[in-house]
């Protein structure tokens, strides 16, 4: 995996990095979905990688890498940038190591992941909120290095980081009852794929290996189209923990012949994937976590009667995102619609619009009215919730028909988000 070193002594140092692990990480477990395994005609299995210590495998690479360095090294103080689970991670190493940290992490970080830095760190470490992305968090944290002479932990792009991800492809092929056709991995920064392509490469190479990205993040993607690392000058912060304007130039050279395939995926089908992970398997994923399983329905021909292993790479979900993640989840689906309606003002208008207009199943969940005296017809925001999505041409076509129709939304990014 260094450059320069033989396809043997990579291995080597995996399966040194997994010896360093194994009293710190938990060996997580691969364990069959059954739910999916019908849906897809397939055997799907999830590495649950959302039960580690720090609920993400994100512990794996900033331990080994902090295993590695010196005395003098660690006592010039550890600095890292982190959207929020490479954090968590060197938070741990820290505390258990009794190192001096600087964690940088982005200003719209969720607060559940910013209390479990804190917890995971405690005294041991100190956060610096800085800048709307990790690119801006990662800035502040070399800056801060080189006027504090302190020692960068990069989330990604270091072979000792990229060693002990490798080491869930370890487990994955030590727990698997039958080959792997298919592995699904998360991309962000590109580490956890870097080290999963390079195990696989050499102790399963039949395995086709499927990095996922979000369709509003897709670094990785551009990259392979490029032929070398791009910036991206604007992306979607959603899926905070693979939010990357640029992946790694050694996560690149590591994944570009080894990755079989790139799939985007919507933040609307992650959310979907979010809450069918929940309330049906009582699984919580963040974002991220759930990029693997949402991949599953862009490859569903593909990988029928196949053996198929999804990488949950992460559980640190706010809790206080989920409205949102509901509402982009119902977005997606066509089952939640805004429009801009008009209303006569005279009495019994709303009465007729909820009678008249709205089907049986629809649902009003939105309604924003001013009334003007001054104008003969006053204009709501409403949205409105259907149980399946054919409903929604009857609905446009009742509400144009009785003149109540004004605008439809949905299809104005910046007007939904002020709604959502």
């Amino acid at each position: 995996m260094r450059t320069g070193e033989t396809d043997l002594s990579m291995l080597d140092t995996v399966y040194k990095a997994a010896e360093r692990l194994k009293n710190v990480c938990i060996k997580t477990p691969l364990a069959v979905n059954n739910n999916l395994s019908g849906a897809y005609n397939a055997k799907i299995y999830f590495k649950r990688e959302d039960l580690q210590r720090v609920r993400s495998y994100k512990i794996r690479g900033a331990y080994n890498k902090m295993t590695t360095m010196s005395q003098e090294e660690l006592s010039r103080g550890i600095v890292c940038a982190s959207a929020g689970n490479h954090a968590q991670g060197v938070a741990f190493a820290c505390h258990m190591m009794k190192v001096k940290g600087t964690i940088f992490m982005p200003l719209p970080t969720p607060g559940q992941k910013l209390e479990q830095v804190r917890m995971f760190g405690d005294d041991d470490i100190e956060i610096i909120l800085y800048g709307d992305t990790f690119d801006e968090a990662k800035e502040a944290a070399m800056r801060f290095c080189n006027e504090q002479d302190g020692i960068f932990i990069h989330p990604f792009d270091d072979p000792a980081i990229i060693e002990g991800q490798a080491t869930t492809a370890l487990e994955i092929l030590d727990q698997a009852e039958a080959p792997i056709d298919y592995l699904f991995v998360p991309i962000g920064g590109g580490g956890l794929a870097a080290g999963v392509c390079s195990v696989f490469k050499e102790l399963s190479p039949q395995t086709k290996i499927i990095g996922v990205e979000p369709s509003a993040a897709a670094s990785m993607k551009k990259a392979l189209e490029a032929g070398k690392p791009v910036h991206l000058e604007k992306i979607s912060r959603f899926v905070d923990g693979a939010a990357v304007q640029q992946v790694g130039n050694l996560t690149f050279e590591l994944c570009k012949n080894t990755l079989h395939d790139m799939v985007t995926v919507e933040e609307g089908l992650v959310c979907e994937t979010i809450l069918s992970l929940y309330n049906k398997d009582a699984i919580v994923a963040e974002p991220a976590g759930a990029l693997s399983v949402a991949a599953l329905e862009k490859y569903k021909d593909q990988i029928q009667g196949k053996n198929v292993v999804c990488i949950i790479s992460g559980s640190n979900n706010d809790i206080t995102r989920m409205e949102e993640i509901k509402e982009k989840a119902l977005l997606y689906s066509n089952l939640k619609h805004y429009f801009l309606v008009r209303f006569p003002q005279r009495p019994g208008a709303l009465k007729a619009f909820v009678m008249d207009v709205l089907g049986p199943n629809d649902d009003i969940t939105f309604f924003e009215y001013t009334q003007k005296n001054s104008k003969e017809k006053g204009i709501a925001v409403v949205g409105i919730a259907l149980k399946q999505k054919e409903d929604f041409t009857p609905l446009m076509d009742k509400m144009k028909k009785q003149d109540f129709f004004v605008n439809y939304l949905n299809n104005d990014p910046s007007l939904m988000n002020l709604l959502i």
